[in-house]
């Protein structure tokens, strides 16, 4: 099998994938913690004969560097790693961040490693949320290959999340020469979305989006997700649910897809389509949440059962001092088990390291639940500095300044 480094299709799949906490802050399940193999004949999966064509794919590379004989012994380990952690990041299972670790392992030493490495090993850090150390890397990645534009969008990505808009807004321009129109395009209009020009963004955006041809259906899945946010915060949920059907259909395993769509349904009360949407899709901590969340708004008899396998999660997960979950967790504390406290808790400690608008709301809630409206106020200033424009924002932050917080 040839070795096909880094790909635009792949790139555009995962391009902002980290820009919304999902994915970035992807859980390990305590039945899936990372697990790096001690040696690359280590068989790390056993799989029928029906599993993800894409699993095969990267068992069959394995195979290849574990048996003897020459060539590219290198990039033959950084295609592993990065079909692995894009695994990781479609299916929420992170023990193939474990196995991607693994395969670039070797190359740490190695004393002028190519701009793949740096990529790969940038998307590990940020995984991992070590963002320091994967925008060196990032950077590193650009500076030896001036012509990629994943590293870029990905230093952007990492921005966006920190919510440092100035910089992220300076790696999109960078993007233009770079990468396809549509792409430099979606990434400025996130960044203008984000700061207090919503309306004129989801307009020229929608417009490029519907004008654009033969664009990769990953990079297509990303648009008209953040469409359908855009659109939900201008109030317009049949356009936010047409943006949802439309990126569904591309058929492109997408975790944000599906939980935001799953949480579109929650919010509109309707738990048995997003029970459906989400349907076996209990490995993920992340919809596995929205499972729970939706059971119980629909009195499922699987409610239970879904919300006790969460529990055992975020407590092994807290045993093992794993913080990459905070978000889910104080979702999981506020919204099932009742425990505002906690909730709070866990929603202050996951801002300190992410600052993006689901973080904020979550910490807002929580102060709100246990009557600690100045719990709330990094998110408040956040809100009134970005200009971010959400209706439900403003109106929790109302609620909290009748309570005692600063506006």
């Amino acid at each position: 099998m040839g070795l096909r480094l880094f790909t635009w299709p792949r790139a555009a799949f995962f391009l902002f994938a980290c820009a919304f906490g999902f994915v970035l802050t992807a859980p390990l399940p305590a039945t899936a913690a990372p697990f790096t193999p001690k040696s690359d004949a280590e068989v790390v999966e056993r799989l029928p004969a029906t599993a993800d064509p894409a699993v095969r794919a990267v068992e069959s590379l394995r195979r290849q560097l574990a048996a003897p004989g020459g060539g590219d012994r290198t990039a033959l380990r950084l295609e592993i790693a990065r079909r692995y952690f894009d695994l990781a990041m479609a299916q929420g299972d992170p023990r193939y961040v474990g196995y991607a670790t693994a395969a670039i392992q070797p190359l740490a030493s190695t004393a002028a490693n190519p701009a793949p490495y740096w990529l790969v090993l940038g998307l590990i850090q940020q995984y991992s949320h070590d963002f320091d150390k994967a925008l060196q890397s990032l950077d590193k990645a650009a500076q030896l290959d001036p012509q990629a534009a994943e590293p870029i969008a990905w230093q952007a990505a990492i921005y966006m999340v920190q919510a440092r808009y100035k910089e992220a807004l300076g790696e999109c321009t960078r993007l233009v020469p770079l990468a396809a129109p549509l792409l430099a395009r979606g990434c400025t209009a996130y960044v203008q979305a984000s700061t207090g020009q919503l309306g004129p963004a989801y307009a020229d955006f929608r417009k490029d989006v519907a004008e654009a041809k033969g664009v990769a259906p990953a990079l297509l899945v990303w648009d008209h997700t953040r469409l359908a946010e855009m659109a939900l915060r201008l109030q317009r949920p049949a356009d936010a649910e047409a943006h949802f059907k439309q990126a569904l259909q591309l058929g492109v395993t997408d975790q944000f897809l599906l939980g935001a769509y799953a949480d579109f349904l929650i919010a509109a009360k309707r738990p048995a389509e997003a029970l459906k949407l989400l349907a076996d899709w209990e490995r993920s901590d992340i919809l596995l949440l929205r499972l729970a969340l939706a059971g119980k708004l629909a009195g499922d008899a699987k409610a239970a059962g879904w919300a006790s396998q969460l529990r055992e999660r975020f407590v092994d997960a807290a045993r093992r001092g794993d913080r990459l979950h905070e978000q889910e967790a104080a979702r999981f504390e506020l919204d099932i088990e009742g425990n505002a406290a906690k909730a709070l808790d866990l929603a202050r400690r996951n801002y300190s390291t992410q600052k993006e608008p689901r973080d904020a709301e979550i910490l807002m809630r929580s102060a709100l639940a246990a009557n600690d409206a100045k719990a709330a106020q990094p998110a408040l200033d956040w809100l009134r500095t970005s200009r971010y424009e959400d209706p439900a924002l403003e109106a929790l932050a109302t609620q909290l300044a009748a309570k005692g917080a600063t506006r």
